[in-house]
């Protein structure tokens, strides 16, 4: 019988940021579009202030993705610059050091040695960047593909609760908005841990309770310091 696993974790980085970006469109989106109309404020204003917090946000959370995982990114390649230089300057006491990681894990000296000997034969530094230090390709930081789907799927989140405005009539903006915006959240709660593998019902439980929860709370704002139409 064979025997074939799928492996997820190769989808961190970019899951990550595409969750995080759609989460935040949909969210900080619908709880703007809440707290102005609870303000009293006209469709056309609630409108105006929903298409700003969108191309305000997009732009936000991709040069913060950027800038983030760029710093992500330069103290991973500082690591391994400076475990190049240790293998460069003292070869034999890295081999040591990665014999004795593998002792840790459970080899026994002799083969922990053997191990260590083989693997910094083949590739040293790639053997030390991942057991010593515990980087790996497929988890890499990639700050342009993280702005890239923040800043995509914060659009197309924001887009969501957006259309709803658009299309509902005043007295009735407020309810629809956040009843379709916990829709989608629950939805993209679901989505998200279907293709991280998680348990649906807890990924769209915890999305649509921090949603909800900043919803209620920009309607108190709006209703607090609203003015009378």
């Amino acid at each position: 019988m064979s025997h074939h696993e799928i492996h997820r974790s190769h989808r961190v980085g970019w899951l990550r940021a595409a969750v995080l970006g759609a989460n935040d469109g949909i969210v900080s989106t619908a709880s703007l579009i809440i707290g102005v109309a609870a303000a009293s404020a006209t469709q056309d204003n609630i409108l105006l202030a929903g298409i700003a917090g969108l191309v305000a946000g997009a732009m936000s959370m991709a040069a913060g993705e950027y800038v983030s995982v760029s710093s992500q990114s330069d103290t991973e390649n500082a690591d391994i610059e400076l475990e190049r230089r240790s293998i460069e300057n003292d070869f034999e006491f890295e081999q040591e050091e990665l014999a004795e990681i593998y002792v840790s894990r459970g080899l026994n000296p002799a083969l922990a040695k053997q191990v260590a000997e083989k693997l910094m034969e083949h590739d040293a530094l790639g053997a030390h960047v991942r057991d010593e230090i515990g980087l790996s390709e497929s988890t890499g930081a990639q700050p342009v593909q993280a702005a890239f789907f923040s800043a995509g799927t914060f659009t197309i989140g924001a887009a969501m609760p957006l259309l709803a405005a658009w299309l509902v009539p005043g007295s009735l903006l407020i309810m629809v908005v956040a009843g379709s915006s916990l829709i989608f959240l629950a939805a993209l709660g679901a989505l998200a841990a279907r293709v991280g593998g998680a348990k649906i019902s807890i990924g769209a439980i915890r999305v649509t309770f921090w949603g909800a929860l900043a919803m209620v709370l920009t309607a108190g704002v709006g209703h607090l310091f609203g003015v009378v139409a």
